[in-house]
């Protein structure tokens, strides 16, 4: 080894020893007669001082040749520091060099490699090599290794076995988009990578591994944010002979485990929640339980008053913000201005104030009588000093514009701390989703995702009301994972395919390897997959996944580093039978 010690190891118990160090130089301060040079490595950061008179005259003038993030090599013996630093692990102890050797000169970086950088989200993805040296990126991706690793404890001690699937496979056409490999060998055939590893786990169940998982790449080829990229790695999971409480209660124990040891946080039991009721009182399949503000609906209660927008409305629907009564009539027309933008697509923001003498103000006022608002106050439990918020419109929309709005309420009063931990089952969703642009039904999960079987009946009768065998982890209003109990019975899978439209021809070109293995004696089975890229980023405390993955891609799916994509050589299409135009 070039080094005895790394950067963040030496105490005082080693005062008066000798070690020698190995790292990037962080930062160097000359004052004519001492040098001091800190030292880092993944680590930590050890002092290194030179001084006129005890150490060297060319020992001195090599760190004085050093330059920011030189590679060197520093021997020496620990000593106390006069001027300690509580600020780092190392801080009490300094290195007092003998020799110093430069393993590799280096340029002067784009930007600082600390913790507060100078360098934007764009120039640091072109260096992510140089924006991995930084304290919090190297944490985030130990935090991901430690994620990785105690999930792979816990599925261990619960007799799960890890198993590859491929990564070159079959091209599906429900799901997103997918990216396609052209086969050399096979002119005009493509692979597809995996969205997920649905259809193998699946097989594996049929092979008699009761309990498979893998930590996983999978690929979609969809617009990107911030808790997107287009390659993104799943904890996949699958179990035999369950039904749903089985899978929920081993998967919430992962999350129990995963919270207790990356997070030292004793996780209560995990509260459930129908998606009807999700929708009604948030509306959101994922919503951020944090904190109040749920939904309320005022239909019996406003309309037939001679206000139109409401009189017209599906749905009329509001929240109450807790002591805003206060705002001002330039906050509220801010706040109606933020609901109108196209983003939300409200068409206006009605408010109640309940004054904190106990009078109530609206912008309807001339529409209701004071005995209206006081029962409109009265549903909501308004106390002196509450705000209603109130959107109408249709069910979907307004349901879906008053989530936006709630949660804009939420962090505008400070109700949505990344350090607070609300973590939630959402249950029996929607089987089926209908598309009105192309006529048909939609899998809401996936294809081989069984109906609840009390609702088995409705998929002759009435396919919207069919709820699915189906369940999502939320965790802060994201969702972090999602599964179900799966069809296992070839007659039933053949008629899902039938309902989403597949002619028994399409069935059987696309899942006829799985129809056949059906035939074979599947087992009953049940699975999920969590986001591994999300759960590192909601314990690491931020809205991005982006730092959490060592090499991501941009928000246009780039690798500005490598410069991928790029085009290939004519040689290579033409070797693929491609043709660009």
């Amino acid at each position: 080894m070039l080094r005895t010690h790394t950067c963040g190891e030496l105490r005082m118990s080693e005062v008066n020893q000798s070690a020698t160090l190995c790292g990037w130089v962080q930062k160097i301060r000359d004052k004519g007669g001492m040098i001091w040079i800190d030292l880092r490595d993944r680590y930590g950061i050890t002092q290194l001082i030179f001084e006129e008179g005890k150490t060297d005259a060319a020992v001195i003038a090599k760190a004085r040749s050093l330059g920011r993030e030189f590679v060197i090599s520093a021997t020496g013996k620990v000593q106390e520091r006069l001027a300690k630093n509580d600020k780092i692990p190392t801080g009490d102890i300094e290195i007092s060099v003998d020799d110093i050797q430069i393993l590799n000169p280096a340029k002067l970086p784009p930007f600082l490699i600390e913790d507060d950088t100078d360098g934007g989200d764009e120039l640091r993805m072109k260096f992510r090599y140089l924006d991995l040296r930084r304290n919090t990126v190297r944490q985030n991706l130990a935090l991901r290794h430690k994620v990785a690793q105690q999930t792979r404890i816990y599925m261990d001690a619960n007799d799960f076995i890890e198993v590859e699937t491929p990564v070159l496979i079959k091209s599906t056409p429900e799901g997103a988009r997918d990216f396609v490999v052209p086969s050399r060998m096979n002119p005009g055939e493509f692979y597809a990578l995996p969205q997920s590893p649905q259809t193998f786990k699946q097989l594996l169940m049929v092979s008699g591994f009761d309990r498979y998982y893998q930590i996983v790449k999978c690929f979609r080829d969809e617009d990107l944010r911030a808790d997107r990229q287009p390659e993104f790695t799943q904890i996949d999971c699958e179990m035999s002979f369950v039904e749903q409480e089985d899978v929920l209660n081993m998967f919430e124990g992962l999350i129990r485990h995963l919270f207790k040891t990356v997070k030292g946080i004793d996780l209560p039991e995990v509260p459930r929640m129908t998606y009807a009721d999700a929708m009604r009182l948030y509306g959101s399949d994922k919503p951020d339980t944090r904190f109040g503000m749920q939904f309320v609906e005022l239909n019996d209660l406003v309309q037939g008053k001679g206000f139109q927008v409401f009189d017209d409305a599906e749905l009329v629907v509001g929240i109450k913000a807790d002591g805003c009564a206060e705002y001002t009539r330039k906050q509220i027309d801010e706040l109606t201005d933020w609901v109108k933008r196209p983003q939300i697509g409200a068409k206006g923001l009605v408010y109640i104030r309940v004054n904190t003498d106990g009078s109530i103000k609206s912008s309807v006022d001339k529409f209701y009588t004071p005995e209206d608002l006081q029962a409109i106050a009265a549903r909501f439990e308004a106390k002196p000093g509450d705000l209603i918020l109130i959107l109408s419109g249709t069910k979907d929309k307004a349901r879906k514009q008053l989530n936006e709005l709630r949660l804009e309420m939420g962090s505008r009063l400070g109700l949505r701390n990344p350090e607070e931990y609300k973590v939630l089952w959402v249950l029996d969703f929607p089987l089926l989703e209908y598309g009105e642009e192309e006529q048909r039904w939609f899998a809401m999960h996936h294809p081989f995702t069984a109906p609840k079987p009390e609702d088995l009946a409705l998929l002759d009768k009435d396919l919207g009301q069919v709820r699915a065998n189906a369940y999502d982890l939320v965790i802060n209003g994201t969702e972090v994972g999602g599964g179900s109990v799966r069809i296992f019975q070839k007659e039933l899978q053949g008629k899902m395919f039938e309902i989403l439209g597949f002619t028994p021809e399409e069935a059987k070109k696309q899942f006829g390897f799985l129809m056949e293995a059906f035939e074979y004696g599947a087992p009953p089975h049940a699975g999920l997959a969590f986001g591994f890229d999300r759960l590192c980023a909601i314990f690491g405390g931020a809205d991005s996944i982006r730092d959490f993955i060592a090499f991501p891609k941009n928000n246009s799916g780039r690798d500005v580093m490598i410069d991928s994509p790029s085009t290939l050589h004519e040689d290579q299409l033409k070797e693929l039978n491609i043709q660009v135009r």
